[in-house]
């Protein structure tokens, strides 16, 4: 998931995932440093790490995000960032969705939409649902399997709305022989002969093969409900049509947006989302620094992208607020890739020549050290996922802290560039840590020769750029700063999107190495069928293993957060299931 997915969430988007240098708030009366604000008073630092803080049930109040990173989309078929997945959770359900609960609690699935979690049969090729009784849209229409189906099936619509996860189109049509709802012949738009509604209540998914994560596709945004009648394809992100508790009142892109209850959501066939405040508000702004001073002052409640308070905001924070401050790690990894198409990157040589050269202390320096940053990774797997493995360390670098250019001049020369070689390091012009990172390798990469010309390149169009293969190969970009979230926490939801040639795509691609390993895609195969997590994870630990071999990534840190919250939040906690970003469905406000 880009971060924003993050992430898982994933993306990452963040992205599925999907970074801001700063970004934090605190609400409207709400105050920081354990500051008294009426009743409000911050309950402690790391309060809300994997436990609940200021828990309860009271509603009312106006919730209030800020951020300086709008959505990839609201779209739940084309959003991808982690904190999209988590937001969108207030206007989307899903069949079955992860369960309320601190910490590792919440990545347990739990019926949502449906009675409960799936029949599975046929050697776990076919998963059948019973849809809840009661059941309606924003407008009072009733929710029906058809509405799942068509939502499901706008994922195929990838020249129109791409950009979000196609796990469930790689599973259910891995021939790619459905072309999409907007070019389905028949007349109720339904064609996709995989996914069956014998009627209104019941939905049935035929997998040609089995896929042990199945329920967990089912489970992001992209397998929200969607009324044909109300699509407006590449336009559906500006208001989509609701299903959970709050309804778009208004939106303008990169500005502000404003949610308000949808009277038609009955809490009764809804476990999962509290839907406290009485009107949910989003400010977008381009200036972090300040937004942290507004933050600390109270004016808002939390940070929607929760991507950390920034270097000019961290010691006061961390100093008289730190009652408002929380650290987890996220999940995520942050990295550079390269792009196999852009020469030299396309030699293995040349790309390891980065890896040795750069100087992990000062990136890990740039991203905030040890505890606003994280941890200097030695791979690309993070450590709340099955097959993880924190001590291989193919490169050394973590003996190797400041790089070893010795090694990385020996690489130059088996690539053909002694002397070294120039190339572009594209990053997002909206996040100034992602800058800061960049250019601390830019330095470090000066020392074997290699110059690099920075390309600071709109975040709010990362799809459509770093996200467009021909794009990158044009402009010769042949590293890329990004980051990482699980899109559900598996190897397949972490690494599938960056590293399977499968998951190649014009537009909105994640696989920015443009990897294409036989090798690692039948790795993937083998690991889908397992089902012991323990057997699949084993796969995933040679998969990462090939791709450190195979030199695509310059992993920076498994990532930790310094994030704000107001004093007035309750209900406050963090959840691995949106990669240790607060739950946002179940947050109220004092």
């Amino acid at each position: 998931m880009t971060s924003p997915r993050s992430s898982r969430r994933r993306l990452a988007a963040g992205t599925a995932v999907v970074v801001v240098a700063l970004l934090s708030t605190a609400a409207c009366g709400g105050g920081g440093g354990g500051k008294s604000d009426g009743n409000a008073k911050a309950p402690g630092f790391n309060a809300a790490v994997n436990k609940v803080a200021n828990a309860s049930d009271k509603k009312g109040g106006t919730l209030k995000f800020i951020g300086t990173q709008d959505a990839d989309s609201w779209d739940p078929q084309r959003g991808y960032y982690g904190f999209m997945w988590d937001f969108a959770r207030y206007y989307t359900r899903q069949l079955v969705s992860f369960t309320p609960e601190p910490g590792l609690a919440s990545t347990t699935l739990k019926p949502d939409l449906a009675t409960g979690l799936a029949k599975v049969e046929d050697g776990g090729k076919t998963y059948t649902y019973t849809l809840k009784d009661g059941l309606k849209w924003e407008d009072g229409s009733p929710l029906t399997s058809k509405d799942v189906k068509y939502g499901i099936e706008r994922i195929w619509a990838q020249d129109v709305i791409s950009g979000g996860p196609i796990y469930l189109q790689q599973v259910l049509d891995p021939k790619g022989e459905y072309k999409g709802p907007y070019k389905d012949t028949s007349a109720d738009k339904l064609g996709l002969k995989s996914i069956e509604t014998p009627d209104d209540k019941t939905i049935v998914f035929r997998l040609p093969k089995p896929n042990s994560d199945f329920e967990q596709m089912l489970a992001m945004p992209s397998g929200s409900p969607v009324p044909a009648a109300k699509d407006t394809a590449a336009k559906y992100g500006l208001k989509p049509f609701s299903s959970g508790p709050y309804k778009f009142q208004s939106y303008t892109p990169n500005k502000s947006m404003v949610l308000v209850r949808n009277t038609n959501w009955s809490a009764s066939t809804d476990d999962l989302r509290k839907a406290l405040p009485d009107k949910i508000t989003v400010t977008l702004t381009t200036n972090a620094d300040d937004m942290d001073k507004r933050l600390i002052n109270g004016d808002y409640d939390l940070d929607l992208n929760a991507t950390g308070v920034g270097q000019a905001a961290r010691a006061e924070v961390l100093g008289k607020n730190k009652a408002n401050a929380d650290n987890p790690d996220t999940g995520f990894i942050r990295y550079a890739v390269f792009p196999t198409t852009v020469k030299p990157m396309d030699n293995i040589h040349c790309r390891k020549a980065v890896i040795l050269a750069a100087d992990h202390k000062s990136l890990q320096t740039a991203r905030g050290g040890p505890q606003a940053g994280g941890a200097i990774a030695p791979n690309m797997l993070p450590l709340g996922i099955k097959g993880a493995d924190g001590k291989y360390d193919p490169y050394n670098v973590l003996k190797d802290t400041t790089g070893n250019v010795e090694e990385a001049k020996k690489e130059l020369k088996a690539c053909g560039q002694p002397d070294g070689f120039k190339t572009t390091i594209a990053v997002r012009n909206n996040k100034p840590i992602e800058i800061a990172t960049a250019e601390s390798l830019q330095e470090s990469l000066k020392k074997v020769g290699i110059t690099t010309e920075l390309d600071e390149f709109d975040g709010a169009q990362t799809s459509g750029i770093i996200g467009a293969p021909k794009t990158v190969k044009s402009k010769g970009y042949g590293i890329i700063i990004m980051g990482w979230g699980a899109d559900f926490p598996s190897g397949q939801g972490f690494l599938q999107p960056l590293v399977d040639s499968r998951f190649i795509l014009e537009s909105g691609n994640n696989n920015f190495a443009e990897i294409k390993d036989k090798a690692i895609d039948g790795l993937f195969d083998q690991a889908l069928t397992q089902t012991d997590a323990n057997a699949a994870a084993e796969v995933y630990k040679q998969i990462n293993q090939k791709v450190s071999e195979g030199a695509y990534y310059l992993p920076f840190t498994f990532e930790k957060n310094i994030i704000w919250r107001s004093s007035r939040l309750t209900n406050v906690y963090t959840a691995d299931a949106y990669n240790g970003r607060y739950d946002y469905a179940s947050l109220g406000v004092q």
